[in-house]
């Protein structure tokens, strides 16, 4: 994949953690906490699990910890894979 959009971000944490109790997740609120969508650190460690498998991007665990938003994901992930690409 060439990169990964909220869209592709929102589906992996819904696989790996269910759907949020919090507000939806969209493109205009990917600079909030992942804690105000509801995710805890169990569900972003599954969805780092989720990255490596479906993008070939290992996201370390301590590394997945100090990121708080979805738009901090998008760009550790994009950025890898425009390094390996």
């Amino acid at each position: 994949m060439s990169r990964m959009t909220i869209d592709d971000l929102r589906r992996v944490l819904a696989e790996c953690a269910g759907e949020a109790d919090g507000e939806a997740l969209t493109a205009d609120r990917q600079d909030r906490d992942f804690e105000e969508f509801g995710y805890d650190s169990l569900a972003l460690m599954e969805t780092a699990a989720r990255i490596e498998a479906e993008y070939g991007v290992r996201v370390p665990e301590e590394r997945m910890a100090e990121l708080r938003t979805p738009r901090e994901v998008l760009d550790l992930v994009n950025d890898a894979l425009v390094r390996t690409s």
